[in-house]
């Protein structure tokens, strides 16, 4: 079951971290400050649904690697504590803090200060999560090697 539940528990933190990141990118860019404000205060809602699943994600990933620490298991689990960091100390309070400042529209220089570097870790974070995401593939066999030495996406039937 839980071979089941860890890539599905990834799938939903990696999409809702995406899903995050390009509703503010997208907002900013292209939207009023209401939707910025719409977003912003959806984001700590989300929390519901992101926390849990990166808790699940890293618990299986411990039980299924087992006392296996090497390899690809070893890149998953070192990546693991940076990203948990990541979320604690920067995202988490970065998304409350404007939230709380969308509401009240101080859409002002400490707003998109905070803002900056809470896209910046959030793409750190997307972007470890996508490489433990790559591993997992990797250690399933969803990629095999060409001849060239270069990974094929090709899943093996």
């Amino acid at each position: 079951m839980t071979k089941i539940i860890h890539p599905i528990a990834g799938a939903v933190a990696l999409t809702t971290l995406a899903t995050f990141w390009l509703s503010t990118a997208f907002a900013e860019m292209l939207a009023s400050h209401a939707s910025v404000t719409m977003v912003k205060t959806a984001i700590p809602w989300g929390f519901l649904l992101l926390v849990p699943a990166l808790a699940v994600t890293g618990g299986s990933g411990l039980f299924l690697a087992k006392k296996r620490r090497a390899g690809l298991i070893g890149g998953k689990i070192k990546r693991m504590p940076f990203i948990a960091g990541n979320g604690i100390l920067v995202l988490i309070p970065a998304a409350l803090f404007l939230a709380s400042k969308a509401k009240v529209a101080e859409f002002d220089s400490t707003f998109y200060a905070v803002q900056s570097l809470e896209l910046l870790a959030g793409a750190t974070n997307i972007v470890l999560l996508g490489l433990n995401t790559r591993d997992g593939f990797k250690m399933k066999g969803r990629f095999r090697a060409r001849p060239g030495g270069r990974l094929d996406a090709k899943a093996k039937v």
